[in-house]
């Protein structure tokens, strides 16, 4: 059959396939961003015990009402806004679901979508799946400081949206207040939408802040927010989410959402609706993170491995330069194969990549496999 793609130059990807290299060669897997240690107990315990009562048929289309009630309670807590539980929160099958419902909701063909990359590999496919068209602003080692006046030329009279994510997945970069301010400055007085990718909101080190679209009154009036209880929850393969966006954002995204799940995990609802509402879970979660990183980066330290700055997220970069010249694609491949232990390239997050000799290494992980990935990173000699 001849089947004209829509997606020509998409193929599996890099965590598939670095996650199937790792387990061919016994390594130690830091490469794919999930946990492998046991979410809470307690919520494993809830979860079980809705799926025994019954609740088991279809939730609601937008989420159970009682789950968006306390979400809308926590935000309204931390950032002193007014969301609507019933307008403004729909519950999704995930963070990645809630992205590309976003996309699909606003954007139409020709229209521009300004992303910043190295960038999180699901957006780019979503955009172009609507025929709309990616417009890069790269950013580069070591600090992947945005240029706001390169964003600012950017926008033209068919940018549709502008595309964020802090902490930000790959290079653990937070967005400051001032960065928010700017975006703000930006596009006041315009039709741009902003899609905010804030799945790692609670991972946030060094007693900084996480500064969220909801903080910011016209902001969140042309925000959708995204969120991710997988990456709160340490239950990634649960694929659960939500997006918070005003009412009139929020109608446009439901209508997409009903044709791609209709509705969510019910018993799964019910437990995280018992969840939420204990803020200590959520709020420990930044020492919790802070620990392992400090962790990983003091057994490595004294090494030719070279960490950057991670002020957020549960990812590290770290400069191999002192082992290799290779482009870090074959880079990423000798060290699995060689060294045992699996990361991802930084250059996949990109669409054109600058020459930065960046592996990308996860420690959402237990103390033992960290100790067990440093142990194997310190003999490495490349």
């Amino acid at each position: 059959m001849n089947i004209h793609s829509k997606l020509p130059r998409t193929g599996t990807t890099i965590f598939t396939v670095m996650s199937a290299l790792a387990q061919q060669h016994n390594a130690v897997n830091l490469g794919q961003g999930f946990p492998d240690f046991l979410c809470d107990e307690e919520l494993m315990k809830l979860a079980s015990k809705y799926i025994h009562e019954g609740y088991n048929q279809y939730a609601p289309m937008p989420g159970l009402p009682r789950l968006r009630q306390v979400l809308a309670d926590k935000y309204n807590t931390l950032y002193n806004t007014d969301i609507d539980w019933d307008k403004d929160i729909t519950i999704t099958a995930g963070g990645t679901q809630a992205i590309y419902s976003a996309i699909t909701a606003i954007a139409q063909e020709d229209d521009e979508i300004i992303i910043f990359e190295p960038a999180y590999d699901s957006y780019v496919p979503a955009i172009e799946l609507c025929k709309a068209v990616p417009v890069y602003i790269t950013l580069t080692a070591p600090d992947f400081k945005i240029d706001w006046e390169q964003v600012k030329k950017s926008i033209t009279h068919k940018t549709k949206a502008i595309i964020l994510n802090t902490p930000h997945n790959p290079t653990g970069r937070i967005w400051t207040a001032q960065d928010m301010q700017m975006l703000d400055k930006l596009t006041q007085g315009t039709d741009i939408i902003i899609i905010s990718d804030e799945v790692y909101e609670h991972l946030v080190f060094d007693n900084k802040t996480h500064e969220s679209v909801l903080k910011y009154p016209t902001l969140r009036a042309r925000s959708y927010a995204a969120y991710s209880f997988g990456k709160t929850y340490h239950n990634t393969g649960w694929k659960m989410g939500y997006v918070i966006a005003p009412e009139h954002l929020t109608k446009e995204l439901r209508k997409v959402h009903q044709f791609i799940v209709f509705s969510v995990n019910t018993p799964f609802q019910y437990a995280f609706a018992d969840m939420v509402s204990h803020a200590d879970t959520y709020k420990g979660l930044n020492s919790f993170y802070q620990h392992k990183r400090d962790l990983f980066l003091n057994l490595i330290k004294g090494t030719g491995w070279k960490p950057l700055v991670t002020q957020g997220s549960c990812f590290q970069l770290l400069d191999y330069s002192a082992f290799s010249s290779k482009h870090d694609t074959d880079f990423a491949v000798e060290l699995v194969e060689r060294g045992g232990i699996a990361a991802v390239p930084l250059s996949v997050f990109y669409h054109h990549a600058p020459e930065q000799k960046l592996l990308r290494f996860c420690f959402a992980k237990k103390d033992e496999t960290l100790e067990a990935a440093a142990e194997k990173l310190r003999a490495f000699k490349g």
